[in-house]
């Protein structure tokens, strides 16, 4: 089940109620709170494969007992064996499902593995609790039922946040009481996010598959503005996703780490990349960058460090040669900023320079083979061929372009964290202004009914 199919809004309003209903009879028993949200994350993620979901209890039940098991020793070498037993059985089951297929198809053989959705957050998510296990950083959960929900929890299972085990345990264990959840302010969250994705990512979807699909007929203008076309698309499509997702959690007493912070207002790439995909950034931070010697050894080995987590970042996304390019090309590019400009403060050569590296590495990232990349990339300053794009995609394009900069921009000036919007949503409300927020409400709904485009699947449902 998306949360853009029809059955999703019966679904949370049937959820939302059997969580309340739980929660005033039950408050104590915090156990068969959990078993409802649990099964009811099961049948959300039964919709898309419910043979994977089998394959999801077994992952998270062998590392439940193996962080007990570990918590339950001082033994160090102990330890550290069952710790790489669980990363080892990670690495086995994303290099089956996500890689397999390619290495075969390297080899002469022809094999199509389907892939579990949500596979990569779900490992990254329960590896991440077992390192911080291993390190003493948090207690093993005592929970098998808690521990399933932390790893299946409906709202971010298949497509983040990457929720960290001390950000969730602690909320799971004292969420908010009812009336203090921002209920306003949730429902402002789901219905941006859905504005992002049904009004914007996907009316932008069919400009950029067009011009990604045949860059040799299409002219340098189609082209630059399907690559604009893109990077719009994939920043409603996943920032949007985030948004559900947190309104969604927060409807429950649950706050999900934000995982976009306006990217493209950034004027570098460290700077972009503590605005975008901030979970998977701070995951590669913190057991990868940091455990390789982060900038600790020197410059030579910092520069390593940054090429080479950027590399594994690109390659997590999927195993196409592609997606290690623009990880590579991340990489370098964190490099080529500190030699460049060192620690020199942000000014528009900055901000052009990272936003031109950022959009120049999406031709990578959109493209099915490294030849159609370098086509498009060509096609850029050199014609290919000489169709235009259709004047009505013109004008829906610097339509919805428009918006996303003018979105940009209010974040710049007036609320640049979820927590400040949230704040001036409820100064709205303490002066009286609910009749105005529901009118708004209402519009912005029509509106998205109104002019959503033709649905699409969410574009990280397939990493």
């Amino acid at each position: 089940m998306s949360f853009h199919s029809t059955l999703f809004p019966l679904f949370l309003a049937l959820v939302y109620v059997f969580h309340w209903v739980i929660r005033s009879f039950y408050s104590d028993k915090r156990l068969i709170l959990s078993m409802n949200m649990l099964l009811f994350s099961f049948l959300f993620y039964s919709f898309f494969s419910l043979p994977f979901l089998f394959l999801f209890v077994w992952l998270g039940t062998s590392d439940f007992f193996l962080a007990r098991a570990m918590a339950s020793t001082l033994d160090k070498r102990i330890r550290q064996i069952l710790l790489l037993v669980s990363i080892f059985q990670a690495i086995a089951l994303l290099f089956y499902f996500k890689y397999a297929t390619y290495a075969l198809s390297f080899f002469g053989f022809t094999a199509q593995i389907p892939l579990p959705l949500g596979i990569s957050f779900f490992l990254f998510q329960s590896l991440s609790y077992m390192i911080d296990v291993y390190r003493k950083e948090i207690p093993a959960c005592k929970s098998w039922v808690e521990y399933l929900l932390f790893l299946s929890f409906f709202p971010q299972m298949v497509a983040g946040p990457i929720v960290p085990a001390h950000t969730f345990f602690p909320q799971w264990e004292k969420p908010l009481a009812f009336r203090e959840i921002p209920m306003v302010f949730a429902v402002f969250l789901i219905l941006l996010g859905f504005l992002k994705k049904l009004v914007f990512a996907d009316q932008l979807a069919p400009i950029a598959d067009a011009a990604f699909s045949n860059p040799l007929s299409l002219s340098p203008k189609f082209l630059w503005i399907g690559l604009l076309s893109y990077s719009g698309q994939i920043y409603c499509d996943f920032s949007g996703y985030t948004d559900i997702a947190q309104g969604t959690a927060l409807l429950f007493g649950i706050r999900l780490p934000e995982n976009f912070k306006m990217p493209y207002l950034a004027s570098s790439y460290s700077e972009f990349w503590n605005r975008w995909h901030i979970s998977l950034s701070q995951w590669l931070r913190q057991y990868l960058y940091f455990p390789l010697g982060g900038n600790r050894g020197g410059k030579w080995k910092t520069y390593r460090n940054l090429i080479l987590v950027m590399a594994i970042g690109g390659i997590w996304h999927g195993a196409n040669l592609t997606f290690l390019v623009w990880g590579l090309g991340h990489g370098f590019f964190l490099v080529a900023e500190r030699l460049l400009f060192g620690n020199r403060q942000g000014s528009f050569f900055r901000w052009f320079f990272t936003q031109a590296g950022v959009l120049f590495l999406w031709i990578f990232f959109r493209s099915p083979n490294l030849e159609t990349a370098l086509w498009v990339a060509q096609g850029l300053f050199i014609k290919n061929g000489e169709i235009a794009a259709p004047y009505s995609w013109e004008i829906q394009f610097l339509k919805i372009f428009g918006c996303l900069v003018l979105g940009h921009l209010l974040g710049r000036f007036y609320f640049s964290e979820n927590s400040v919007l949230e704040k001036k949503i409820e100064g709205m409300q303490s002066r009286g202004n609910q009749i105005l927020l529901s009118f708004g409400f209402a519009f912005l709904l029509i509106f998205i009914v109104l002019f959503a485009g033709d649905s699409k699947s969410f574009i990280y449902f397939v990493f």
